[in-house]
């Protein structure tokens, strides 16, 4: 199936955070959160509209103390404003071949902006989402069934020359999507612990958990994301007090570390990790550790094995996947996993789960997350990741953000209703994630389209500004401010 993207519609959606949210380098209290409409038309004359959502994220895509926060948001737009043009340009084409067709100029046209891979992967990332969630609701299609079929036109090609297209047909084939998916909760690194860290006085009292304690007792979920910082006496010393809530509470639970970068190469992690198997208070949390989450500033990631590491857990690249090439790289260094990130576009995790599904035992995909708000972002990063096998995924938002707070009401009640199994409203309250049992159903997201079956009030958008249209200069140049 060929289609042409003929229009973009680009909005923009504040939201505060209940609690703070420190990951990396930056404390997070209030976002901004891109929403696009598409409007493609088919061959046959038909025309369809499809929609996607993503935070505008400072700090993450692009970590470099030389731009402001403001100037990583602008950065994103013009991501987004070179995906338009390249995509309007190309004319008829697949689904995929639009992305696969213009990949290499994305990349390279954003390097001359300034633009990091991933930052310029932004862009693709949110048009390939709007564009299939159209074709899918043109054709009654659910997402599922469009990647199953093949419907995106998905192929092996030059970008990709170490999948065979046998092995790629027949693992979209095999997809199916799962009922339901455990919640992977993160730990911020401010994220207080007990009830004693959190007095009366800074309590929210919105009737969702604030601490992890709390968290425990209410999502009663066991899978945990622990965000460390790079300082190993303080990151010991908050892993040890984390290991006596879960402990504690959680039952069999599992974790997972994160280092967000925060550490300069392998030997410092495996400083930390050796440390960790030695304190006893930690011991039922080793056990429990399923994988490490890259660790290492994305400048000396792929620069030298983390074998040293790897020995001890498996480690999965995140922040340093830029570019399509990136996962097999990482693989010669011993890299054992890639993250599956919406952010980072749902072909390429698509083609890095076949790669795993062709790897074997011992290599995995892992879901994450860049704070999916619910609404449309969480259902369509849930759609693929379910679909890909995946069993537990990172989620944040849910705890950081008061459910659909920033939506309209009528848009709120929409979702309610047509996703009943995943979201639950009581009187007073925004719409928010039924979480039962640490898991989410996910039944309704089946829907045709790419797991949304709501239409937005786009009304009560405001239209993106303006992306710059030349090459930002760092306002903090060596990283001072």
């Amino acid at each position: 199936m060929k289609v042409k993207v003929e229009a973009v519609d680009r909005f923009e959606r504040d939201h505060r955070l209940r609690l703070p949210f420190r990951f990396g380098v930056i404390t997070v209290t209030q976002g901004i959160q891109a929403i696009i409409r598409v409007r493609i038309a088919l061959e046959d004359g038909r025309k369809s509209e499809g929609v996607a959502a993503e935070a505008l994220g400072a700090k993450w895509f692009e970590k470099s103390p030389d731009f402001s926060d403001a100037q990583n948001l602008d950065q994103l737009r013009q991501a987004l404003q070179l995906a338009i043009d390249h995509y309007t340009a190309r004319g008829f084409d697949t689904p995929f071949g639009l992305y696969a067709g213009s990949y290499r100029q994305q990349i390279s046209l954003g390097a001359e902006l300034g633009l990091n891979p991933l930052v310029a992967s932004y862009g693709p990332a949110l048009l390939d989402r709007a564009i299939i969630d159209a074709v899918g609701k043109a054709t009654g299609q659910s997402f599922a069934q469009m990647i199953a079929a093949n419907v995106p036109g998905i192929a092996a090609t030059d970008l990709t020359p170490d999948i065979d297209a046998g092995h790629l047909a027949s693992f979209l084939a095999g997809l199916k999507p799962r009922s339901s998916i455990d919640l992977r909760h993160t730990v911020g690194l401010v994220d207080p612990l007990t009830t004693a860290e959190r007095p009366a006085s800074e309590r929210v009292n919105d009737g969702l958990p604030e601490t992890l304690e709390e968290v425990v007792s209410y999502y009663r979920g066991r899978y945990y994301k622990l965000k460390v910082g790079g300082d190993i006496k303080a990151d010991l010393d908050r892993l040890t007090r984390i290991a006596s809530v879960l402990d504690a509470a959680a039952g069999d639970y599992k974790v997972t570390f994160d280092g967000n970068e925060q550490y300069d190469d392998v030997d410092g992690i495996v400083e930390l990790w050796r440390k960790v198997e030695e304190t006893p208070a930690l011991a039922r949390m080793v056990k429990a550790t399923l994988f490490i989450e890259q660790p290492i500033k994305r400048q000396a990631a792929l620069s030298r094995p983390v074998t040293a590491l790897a020995k001890y857990r498996p480690v999965i690249i995140d922040e340093s996947d830029g570019e399509l090439s990136t996962f097999p790289e990482a693989l010669k260094l011993g890299y054992a996993g890639v993250s599956s990130k919406n952010c980072k576009g749902f072909y390429k995790s698509i083609l890095n789960a076949a790669r795993v599904a062709r790897l074997g035992p011992g290599y995995f995909m892992s879901a994450e997350d860049l704070t999916t708000q619910p609404g449309v972002s969480v259902q369509q990063d849930l759609a693929l990741v379910s679909l890909l096998g995946l069993t537990h995924v990172e989620r944040n938002a849910h705890h950081f953000i008061d459910g659909m707070s920033s939506a309209s009401d009528a848009e709120q009640n929409a979702f309610v209703a047509a996703h009943p199994d995943l979201y639950e409203r009581q009187p007073g309250k925004p719409a928010r994630l039924k979480v039962r049992d640490g898991a989410l159903s996910l039944g309704s997201l089946g829907c045709p389209g790419f797991a949304v079956g709501v239409d937005l009030d786009f009304a009560a958008l405001r239209s993106m500004q303006a992306a710059p249209p030349e090459r930002l200069t760092p306002v903090h140049p060596g990283g001072k401010k």
